[in-house]
Order: structure tokens, then C-alpha cells, then sequence
């Protein structure tokens, strides 16, 4: 029964984020009470999705780097400055709604581009090695990075951001590593099979809380709202076209051109939507809740034009063999 719900969720994944951003903002006078209990959902969301993860598949992947590094640098590098840049044109002066902005290409890879990069035949070590280094990582790229670059603008609370990170990513990911390894696998179908739905719930969970908690900024619509959702389905898109071009240039399989355009394209746009909700004034956290609104549907566009142009190329090299 657990399997079938699962399967059921995967299929509809792209409107869980959606819908759980208008419920949270619908129902926001009697959700927002609940708001303290995300950190502790998203911990064990981290801990679920994490069960397939282990320390030597890390170790095969990262005996390849070169992948790895190119993702970290897209990630934290390239996608937070293009964001930045972007903000600066279409919000010059709001520093609010472009700390929004670059916190949304900022924080680290999302777990659930494992899931989209096992169903377009990714390179699934390198996914997991990715979603780990960078998960690992984030606690000190996020703060920092941020500090850098809009920290003179804006309050932030950088101890308690590390904190928040370390808490719901890295501890449960650690955990769910070492039970995986220490069970040789058995951990994935003990526990990784019956928690796989209730994390998929979970990931509605927190999007509608974390709607109910900016609910009075997505409430009114106006032309400012209009050009934050705009912006922000601009910069998403051209962070998967960025990813293809990065994966193109290294000259590698398709299962590494997968696996970076799903991991350089897809955000824990939920840790995001924390960590703004916590950490700063309810205006940074507009950008962030409102790319959850087509996170979801963008992986799964650019996951069926992905496969398209692979199946083109096969056919060229058909034809011309």
C-alpha cells in the first residue's frame, strides 16, 4: 500500500509545491501557530531521503571531481552572482526582494534531484555525491556567501542560519548515511521504502506552512508580486540551460549531463524557505516561497526536453554510422 501511495505521489510531485503554497496561503490564520514544527519535518525529510546514500559510492564519485567541482562552482558561484545581477536590474534598491533572489540560486542542490535524475538515467553516484558535498557544505557557503554579498544591506543571523542548516540537512544526512552502511543496504528497504511517502507529504507540509508564514506578501496581488514570480521562473530557467551548457562543455556521458542539470538546476528550495522564514525579515522569504510554485514542473519539462535531444543524437549517430 506504501509503495502504490508512493508511486501515486511521485506522479503528482509537480503540484504537491504548488498547492501546498496556496493551502498554506488560504489557511494561513490557522496554520502560521504551526510554523516551529518545519525544522524537525524537514530533518526528517533529510533523514528519508538520504536512506539510499552511502560513504563508498561518495568515495567512487569523488575519485571523479572534476564533475563535482563544476557543480559546486555553478551552484554557489555562477547561479548566486547571475541571480544578483538580475536583481539589481528588475529591483534596483529593493535589497530585501534581491537577498530573496540570490538565496534562491544560494542554497545548497535539492534532494529530490535524485528522484528526477534516477528516472532520466542520471549518473546516480555522482548525484548522491553532489547532493552530499554540497549538503555537508552549506552550513559555511550559505552564510558566507551571503554575508559577501548583500550582508552590508541587510540583518542576518549567521550563527543561527549554521545552526538551522547543520540541524536539518547535515546531522540527518550523516545519520541515514551511517545506518545505510553500517546495515550494508538493508536500512534503504527497511526504512527508506515506508518513509519514501510520508517525506513526499512532508515536502507539502512544509511549503504550506512556510505559505501560511508570508502569506500577507503572496495574498495581495499586485504588479510587484506579478514581476517577482516572472523574475524568479527567469532565473530558475536559465539555471537549468546554464547546467546543459556546463554538462555539454565537459564532453561527458549523458548520465553526467543529467545528473549536473538536475543538481545545478534544482534548489532544497524548502531549507531555503526555512532559513529566510527563520533568519530574515518576511520580504527575503517572497522569492524563495514562490519558486517552490514551479520547482516541481520545471524538472519535469527539462527532464522530457533532455530526453528528447539524447534520443535526437542517438539517431544521428544511427544514421550516419
Amino acid at each position: 500500500m506504501l509503495q502504490t501511495l508512493n508511486k501515486s505521489l511521485e506522479k503528482i510531485m509537480p503540484l504537491i509545491t504548488p498547492t501546498g503554497v496556496v493551502l498554506g496561503v488560504l489557511l494561513a490564520s490557522y496554520l502560521k501557530d504551526f510554523a516551529y514544527l518545519i525544522p524537525y519535518i524537514f530533518a526528517f525529510m533529510t533523514f528519508a531521503g538520504s536512506l539510499g546514500s552511502n560513504f563508498t559510492s561518495f568515495k567512487e564519485a569523488v575519485s571523479h571531481p572534476v564533475p563535482i567541482f563544476v557543480a559546486l562552482i555553478m551552484l554557489h558561484v555562477v547561479m548566486p552572482l547571475w541571480a544578483l545581477g538580475v536583481g539589481h536590474l528588475t529591483f534596483n534598491g529593493d535589497s530585501y526582494t534581491i537577498t530573496g533572489l540570490v538565496m534562491v540560486m544560494l542554497i545548497p542542490t535539492g534532494i529530490t534531484s535524485f528522484i528526477w535524475a534516477s528516472i532520466y538515467k542520471g549518473n546516480i553516484a555522482l548525484t548522491l555525491s553532489i547532493i552530499l558535498i554540497d549538503t555537508m557544505l552549506s552550513p559555511f557557503i550559505v552564510p558566507f556567501t551571503l554575508s559577501l554579498i548583500v550582508g552590508q544591506k541587510i540583518e542576518m543571523d549567521v550563527w543561527g542560519m549554521m545552526k538551522g542548516l547543520f540541524g536539518m540537512v547535515v546531522i540527518p544526512s550523516l545519520i541515514a548515511m551511517l545506518l545505510n552502511q553500517l546495515t550494508k543496504g538493508k536500512s534503504k528497504e527497511v526504512l527508506g521504502t515506508p518513509l519514501a511517502p510520508f517525506s513526499k507529504i512532508g515536502v507539502g507540509v512544509t511549503v504550506m506552512l512556510n505559505g501560511a508564514v508570508v502569506a500577507p506578501y503572496l495574498r495581495n496581488v499586485n504588479l510587484k508580486l506579478a514581476a517577482i514570480v516572472l523574475v524568479v521562473f527567469f532565473v530558475a530557467c536559465t539555471g537549468y540551460l546554464f547546467s546543459f551548457l556546463a554538462g555539454k562543455l565537459l564532453k561527458k556521458d549523458r548520465g553526467t549531463v543529467v545528473s549536473l542539470l538536475f543538481t545545478c538546476g534544482m534548489r532544497n528550495i524548502s531549507a531555503g524557505a526555512v532559513i529566510a522564514v527563520s533568519y530574515f525579515p518576511p520580504a527575503v522569504a517572497v522569492p524563495v516561497v514562490v519558486g517552490m510554485l514551479f520547482q516541481q514542473v520545471l524538472a519535469s519539462l527539462n527532464g522530457a526536453a533532455l530526453d528528447r535531444y539524447f534520443k535526437r543524437q542517438t539517431q544521428k549517430r544511427s544514421l550516419t554510422a
